[in-house]
């Protein structure tokens, strides 16, 4: 737990009898590799934070193929934000891409916690706040740059990712085939 405990020190400031009463309002998971969280059609009941390993949301489009549009590894919260505040079904799976620890939460202890632990408001909302520009780079970023540039920029950008997650699943969340992002890295190493 000690990994949750540095990342709220980031946020706030509270102290060790605080983070014990707070952590109390989270489960803690072993999810094995390619095990499902949550599955298209079932109503969003949680948000997942993960101590380690890797998680991925996706959806099955209408040629019925997988298409990635979110990563979570350690530290980094994952959930389908609007099913998930409304209590309702999700167009979006969750699955974890390699052996993982987490820790999950549901609205309602979420809402206690947040009534009992006023500070960790503040940390929900600069939480969300860094997801949501991320959120708007990323739609500019597919906006602005070629293939190729958005794959260099994003090998750039986050290179554990190259090295930790299959290329097919990167491919998906670049909006790529698996076969293009072979030619598109072929082409950069010649």
């Amino acid at each position: 737990m000690e990994t949750f405990r540095q990342h709220l020190d980031k946020f706030i400031t509270i102290n060790d009898e605080e983070f014990a009463l707070i952590l109390s309002f989270f489960q803690m998971l072993e999810i094995k590799k390619k095990q499902d969280l949550m599955v298209d059609g079932e109503v969003c009941k949680s948000m997942f934070f993960v101590l380690k390993g890797c998680l991925r949301k996706f959806f099955i489009n209408e040629k019925g193929i997988e298409q990635t549009t979110e990563f979570a590894i350690e530290n980094w919260w994952i959930t389908d934000t609007f099913a998930y505040e409304h209590q309702i079904k999700s167009d979006f799976c969750i699955q974890a891409v390699e052996r993982s620890t987490i820790l999950t939460i549901d609205l309602q202890m979420q809402e206690e916690l947040l009534k009992k632990h006023p500070v960790m408001e503040r940390y929900f909302r600069m939480i969300y706040q860094r997801a949501y520009a991320a959120s708007e780079r990323r739609i500019r970023y597919l906006y602005e740059m070629s293939r190729e540039e958005l794959y260099l920029h994003f090998s750039t950008q986050y290179p554990w990712f190259i090295q930790r997650i299959p290329q097919y699943l990167i491919a998906s969340f670049l909006g790529f085939t698996p076969e293009y992002l072979s030619e598109i890295r072929a082409k950069l190493r010649s």
